[in-house]
């Protein structure tokens, strides 16, 4: 179980199982009927278009001879990786960002949602190459394009 877990940390079950149907030169029809699940389930699952239900995943392992629990396993491991990339930061990497960019307010403070126009604006004026590019990361390119489209003859603040 544990090279499976190492190798295959995060990537759907489904792959991994057609990956060794293929490799044991099993057809995915008469398995899914020998484990008494319906082909257009099995297929959806080896598609990566359905998760692997523990039960159905029990039943697989049992038939392939692989260790209880692993492409269980595998699933959890997919689904946190899915639920972390959903996760946005709600700080950009401060350790990339110099504090003299903002010389006028303490960074710590900032709140980098209600302040991303200035944030932007500041950082598009006075930050450098690396700066940019972990505001553009955090933001999005969309959101930069719309700031600096926008000509703000408002001078711009940031409050704490």
């Amino acid at each position: 179980m544990n090279t499976y877990l190492a190798k295959f940390r995060g990537i759907h079950p489904g792959i991994i199982l057609a990956r060794e149907l293929k490799k044991r030169g099993i057809a995915q029809r008469p398995f899914a009927l020998s484990v008494g699940e319906h082909p257009q389930t099995i297929n959806a699952i080896t598609k990566a278009k359905r998760n692997l239900p523990t039960s159905i995943a029990l039943k697989i392992e049992e038939k392939l001879g692989l260790e209880e629990g692993t492409l269980a396993l595998l699933q959890t491991y997919f689904d946190i990786q899915v639920e972390k990339s959903k996760i946005k930061p709600i700080t950009p990497n401060l350790s990339l960002i110099r504090k003299s960019v903002f010389w006028d307010t303490d960074i710590s403070q900032i709140d980098w949602d209600k302040q991303k126009y200035a944030v932007i604006r500041r950082i598009m004026e006075r930050g450098n190459a690396l700066e940019i590019k972990e505001i553009k990361q955090f933001y999005g390119a969309a959101l930069i394009t719309e700031v600096l489209k926008q000509k703000s003859v408002e001078a711009y603040k940031l409050n704490p």
